[in-house]
């Protein structure tokens, strides 16, 4: 089963590091990619832009676009690893040996239809 390992972070979190701590966490995250990568389940990894943000909306037929970064947002979708494990406790391992979870919270969440299935 596919999880998605969601990295949330603080807004103002990437702009308060120095380059040499950007590098350094940076590194640490591909490394910890790479040994993903190894175990055979890894199937996608990206750091998520902050300041080409945008929200999209249809109402009535038009589309209204807010461009980011969202001075309301008390945190952020910093970025994502897609994981191909057999059971949530084993995503779950991965989200809690993640570097991430250091400095912002990795949530874990199941790839799964966007509607119930009946249960009759």
């Amino acid at each position: 089963m596919a999880y998605m390992l969601l990295m949330i972070e603080p807004p103002t979190q990437r702009a308060s590091r120095s380059r040499q701590e950007g590098e350094r966490v940076y590194a640490r995250m591909q490394r910890f990619a790479a040994e993903l990568q190894e175990q055979g389940v890894l199937r996608g990894v990206e750091s998520l832009a902050v300041e080409s943000a945008a929200r999209v909306q249809v109402h009535e037929g038009r589309p209204r676009v807010l461009d980011g970064p969202f001075a309301e947002a008390k945190e952020m979708v910093g970025g994502f690893f897609l994981v191909d494990v057999t059971t949530r406790e084993e995503a779950l391992a991965i989200a809690a040996r993640c570097p991430a979870a250091e400095w912002c919270t990795v949530e874990v969440r199941a790839l799964g239809p966007c509607f119930l299935e009946s249960r009759a």
